[in-house]
């Protein structure tokens, strides 16, 4: 089966993804293109929505990080096969991705930098009491156990760490350790051991 996961350089929405595709032992190409050089217009204008991440899997693709995380998760033996299960996983995920872009829009260009700090700290003061709620109340996991719910809180908490330069999720034991948790699970361990940011964990 060919498999093939297009993104950028950076750890981003792609993260996640990979995390689950080495977790899952499932080959595939990893095709990056440097954030640098985008957009190209010749490779943008072949795009569903102009944008990526983008999987391929035997000639057929789909976009969006969340669609691709929670097909692979299936594949993976990631995704509960209970209806109500996964709606709970699906919310867990929604919220994950609300957090994401929340922080994402603190660091508008029209903002000072003391007002981009300040919504960066209520952001989190929000969102993150929340997740630690969460994760104790499910034994360390969204849903009570290893779920693709763990991975999107994994494979995002890098990103943003990486964008801010700072372990946001410090103050937050139950975070901390689910993040460690899938960072050390068995084929996500041996690939993070390739890319630059391993040694800034």
């Amino acid at each position: 089966m060919s498999r093939k996961l297009t993104y950028f350089e950076i750890p981003g929405f792609g993260e996640t993804i990979r995390y689950l595709l080495h977790y899952g032992g499932l080959k595939f190409e990893d095709f990056r293109y440097q954030r640098k050089d985008w957009p190209i217009k010749e490779i943008k204008d072949t795009l569903p929505y102009g944008q990526f991440p983008i999987y391929e899997e035997n000639g057929q693709t789909i976009n969006q990080s969340m669609a691709i995380a929670r097909y692979v998760a299936s594949q993976v033996g990631l995704l509960p096969s209970d209806p109500w299960e996964q709606a709970k996983l699906d919310a867990a995920v929604l919220n994950l991705y609300e957090f994401y872009g929340k922080l994402m829009t603190t660091q508008r260009s029209d903002l000072e930098e003391e007002k981009k700090k300040a919504l960066v700290e209520e952001t989190i003061a929000f969102y993150y009491p929340r997740f630690e709620r969460d994760l104790k109340a499910g034994n360390g996991h969204f849903g009570g156990k290893l779920s693709w719910a763990d991975f999107v809180l994994a494979g995002g908490t890098v990103g943003i760490n990486i964008f801010f330069g700072s372990k946001l999720e410090k103050d937050f034991p139950a975070i901390t350790a689910l993040v460690t948790e899938i960072q050390n699970l068995k084929g996500v361990k041996e690939y993070i051991a390739t890319q630059s940011y391993a040694e800034n964990l």
